[in-house]
């Protein structure tokens, strides 16, 4: 049975927007620290109630963010079971299950995009156009990298005893905010793009079973 994603698609990419916003704000609090570490540092100190709140409501930006995101997949998924049944290699609660399990959540998601993919345009069972993909992969690849720049820029902070510490662990934070934008932008791109390859294909469905 076809369920609409649209409505799912317009939150997913609102939230992505605002994440994407609040990871630049990060990003260029951040590069303040790197241009002037000494300054940035007494400032951080007066200033610091209000940097938590920022980290506050981007991590939570971030969770719901996630969670539409995942319904949202999940939606799809399960269309694209009723779009071409035997191009799906897994079941539509792995395309929810696959994003909590450690270390396998770095690719088998991304081979359940695939899947939902072909199965999404007219002829599923076509070769991949040129650069068909690289939207998709793109948007993954700067996913995982930024995730995996965050870890470990969170992890310099926490063992950072001197300013030159702090100031490497800002340098990779930063990289890991910007990675994570260019993750933001891919990712509406491609909601947007699978969401109306769906619609279409949906529509013609309809059309012909009339």
């Amino acid at each position: 049975m076809l369920r609409n994603p649209n409505g799912l698609a317009y939150a997913v990419m609102a939230l992505l927007g605002v994440d994407i916003f609040l990871f630049l704000l990060s990003a260029v609090t951040e590069a303040w620290f790197l241009a002037d570490p000494l300054a940035a540092a007494e400032a951080y100190l007066s200033a610091e109630t209000g940097l938590s709140m920022l980290a506050v409501l981007a991590a939570c930006v971030s969770v719901a963010t996630g969670v539409v995101f995942i319904v949202w997949f999940h939606r799809v998924r399960q269309n694209a079971g009723a779009f071409a049944p035997d191009s799906q290699t897994r079941t539509p609660g792995w395309a929810i299950g696959a994003w909590f399990i450690p270390l396998a959540n770095l690719w088998i998601p991304r081979q359940i995009a695939v899947e939902v993919w072909r199965a999404s345009r007219q002829d599923p069972y076509a070769a991949d156009g040129a650069r068909e993909l690289t939207v998709l992969n793109a948007w993954w690849t700067c996913f995982v990298v930024g995730v995996v720049l965050d870890r470990l820029s969170s992890t310099l902070y926490k063992q950072a005893e001197t300013l030159d510490a702090l100031t490497t662990a800002a340098a990779w934070s930063v990289a890991g905010y910007l990675v994570l934008v260019a993750a933001g932008v891919l990712a509406i791109l491609f909601v947007r793009r699978l969401t109306s390859m769906q619609h279409a294909k949906a529509t013609g469905m309809l059309s012909a079973a009339k």
